[in-house]
């Protein structure tokens, strides 16, 4: 991991996604979260003061580890057990059915293999547990689309990964969850091509 990797874009990401509207979309998405939770995509811990009384133990996972002290503070004040893996969500090492709940917000533009990675949030999802999601990625807008592909690689360097035009949903229902509620709408006052949102809740579904 380079020096823009490791140290510059984690703090601009930071300061970009801990605004008042992004942490009004974490407390939309989390409110209905519960017991044993698995986060996939930690960051820098920016869900953790949204998450509500019901949730009991929190698994967090992440590629790599951001803004260490800035993160350990962070779990620090956490009112439930946090505990964080420097782990890549293609291949979880968790037993089938152990979770309540699965969570991403703006994980899925940056996972390399998000399909893969998607089955291993299934497998090890309860049978009655629910998935989460708050995903930016792939406009409906045709005209808006073609400017996402076209940037798209562009934003994969200045972004360390990140992708704009993936379908959020159609990645969702190939890894086999089946979705309860999908919400697409544009965050406001944010460039076009990086505000298509996707929010919403599946489950494992059958098979």
């Amino acid at each position: 991991m380079g020096f823009y990797a490791k140290h510059v874009f984690p703090r601009v990401m930071d300061w970009m996604l801990r605004g008042p509207q992004h942490q009004a979309e974490r407390e939309t998405v989390l409110r209905s979260i519960r017991g044993d939770v698995l986060e996939v995509g930690f960051g820098t811990g920016l869900n953790l003061r949204h998450y509500p009384p019901g949730v009991t133990r929190l698994t967090a996972i992440d590629v790599a580890t951001m803004l260490p002290l800035r993160v350990a503070r962070r779990i620090a004040a956490a009112p439930f057990p946090v505990t964080r893996t420097e782990l890549s969500g293609e291949r979880l090492p968790f037993p089938d059915a152990q979770f309540d709940c699965v969570v991403t917000t703006l994980t899925l533009c940056s996972i390399q293999d998000p399909v893969p990675a998607l089955r291993e949030m299934r497998r090890v999802l309860k049978p009655d547990g629910t998935y989460v999601f708050l995903e930016h990625g792939r406009s409906d807008d045709a005209r808006v689309a073609r400017r996402q592909d076209f940037f798209n690689p562009l934003q994969r360097r200045l972004a360390c990964g990140c992708n704009i035009n993936r379908r959020i949903d159609a990645l969702v229902r190939e890894a086999g969850l089946e979705i309860r509620s999908l919400e697409r709408y544009v965050l406001e006052g944010a460039p076009r091509m990086m505000a298509e949102m996707y929010r919403g809740a599946a489950g494992r579904g059958e098979g």
